[in-house]
C-alpha cells in the first residue's frame, strides 16, 4: 500500500466571509487535487483478511447503540450489525454520488469549458466515479448485499436530477456529503475499526474536503445572486431532502440480516436519544452554515426540524 500524504483540511475552514472569485477557488482546488488524489485499487489492500473482533463502523455510530436491544445483543451480533450498516451507508453513498455527478454535469453544461471552475467540476466527477467504485468494491469485499434506498425515493430522485435549480443542487450535495463526512472522520482514526474500512473512509474524507469547499462556495454565491423564487425553492427543497436523507440513512433490512425484529429495532432507533444526538451533531456544521447563508428560513426550517437533523 502506498503511504498517504497529509491532506490540507484548511479547505474547509473558511466557508463564510466575502464571496470569493470562482476561478481562484477552482484553481486552488485543482492544485489540491493534483497533490491529494488516490486510486483505491492501488492504495488499499483488498486481499487482506478481516481481523477478528474489529468493527466495520464505530460502535457509537451504529444505529442501535445504547438502546435496550443493543444491550441484549452479543458482541458478535453487534459487530455483524456494524458490517451491514457500513454496507448500507456505502450503498447510500453510491446513490448520492450518482445523483451528484449528474447535477454537476448539468451545472457546467453552459459554462466555458476551459475555465478552472469547469475543469474542477470535471475533476470532482472523476473523484466521485472512483468513490462509487470503491464503495461498491467494499460492499462486495465485506460479503454483504447492497442496500438500495426505497423505490419511492429512488424514483423521486429522477425528478430531482432533471429539474433541480443550481442552489438546490448544491444544497442537496452538501446534505449528502457533510454528515457522512463527519462520521468518516471519526472512523478513519478509530483503531477499533477494520483497516480496510478505515482506508476507504480516509480516501473519501481527503477528497471530499475539496468537494465540500466547491459546493459551499457556489451555494453561498447562489443564495446572494439567485432570484427570490429560486432561493425560496432551495429552502423548501433542502428541507424535504433532509427528511428523505434521514429516512434513508440506514436501510431497515440490516436488522433482518442479523436476526433482529425489524419493527422493534426501528422503534428503538426512533426513540434513542443517543441516535438523535449523533445525527444532529453530524449535521450541526452543515445546519450552522445553512443558517448563516439564509437557507434555514420559513417552512423549510420546519421541514429540517421534522427530519430530526435540526434541534
Amino acid at each position: 500500500m502506498t503511504p498517504f500524504t497529509e491532506p490540507d483540511f484548511s479547505l474547509l475552514r473558511d466557508a463564510l466571509g466575502p464571496l470569493r472569485d470562482r476561478e481562484q477557488v477552482a484553481e486552488r482546488l485543482l492544485e489540491s487535487s493534483r497533490k491529494h488524489s488516490y486510486d483505491p485499487d492501488v492504495e488499499l489492500d483488498w486481499d487482506a483478511p478481516f481481523e477478528q473482533g474489529l468493527w466495520f463502523w464505530p460502535p457509537e455510530l451504529v444505529s442501535l447503540y445504547d438502546t435496550p436491544l443493543w444491550r441484549r445483543m452479543s458482541e458478535e451480533q453487534r459487530i455483524e450489525l456494524s458490517r451491514h450498516e457500513a454496507a448500507s451507508l456505502a450503498s447510500l453513498g453510491i446513490w448520492f454520488e450518482i445523483i451528484l455527478m449528474q447535477l454537476l454535469v448539468r451545472h457546467i453544461y453552459d459554462k466555458p469549458p476551459t475555465s478552472h471552475h469547469v475543469r474542477y467540476a470535471l475533476t470532482e466527477i472523476a473523484d466521485e466515479c472512483r468513490h462509487s467504485m470503491m464503495f461498491a468494491r467494499l460492499i462486495r469485499t465485506t460479503g454483504t448485499p447492497a442496500y438500495p434506498v426505497p423505490a419511492l425515493h429512488h424514483n423521486l430522485a429522477r425528478f430531482l436530477k432533471s429539474v433541480s435549480t443550481t442552489p438546490g443542487s448544491f444544497a442537496s450535495t452538501l446534505l449528502g456529503e457533510e454528515i457522512l463526512d463527519w462520521m468518516q472522520r471519526l472512523t478513519f482514526t478509530d483503531e477499533r475499526v477494520q483497516p480496510l474500512v478505515r482506508g476507504v473512509t480516509r480516501i473519501h474524507v481527503v477528497e471530499e474536503a475539496r468537494h465540500v469547499r466547491y459546493a459551499r462556495e457556489e451555494l453561498r454565491r447562489q443564495m446572494v445572486t439567485a432570484p427570490r423564487w429560486e432561493q425560496e425553492l432551495t429552502r423548501l427543497g433542502s428541507g424535504q431532502a433532509a427528511r428523505v436523507f434521514s429516512a434513508c440513512f440506514v436501510n431497515p433490512r440490516v436488522y433482518d440480516a442479523v436476526g433482529l425484529d425489524r419493527r422493534e429495532a426501528m422503534a428503538q432507533v426512533r426513540a434513542s436519544g443517543h441516535r438523535t444526538e449523533i445525527m444532529r451533531t453530524g449535521a450541526k456544521r452543515l445546519t450552522d452554515f445553512f443558517d448563516d447563508i439564509g437557507v434555514l428560513r420559513g417552512p423549510g426550517r420546519r421541514l429540517w426540524k421534522s427530519s430530526g437533523l435540526l434541534g
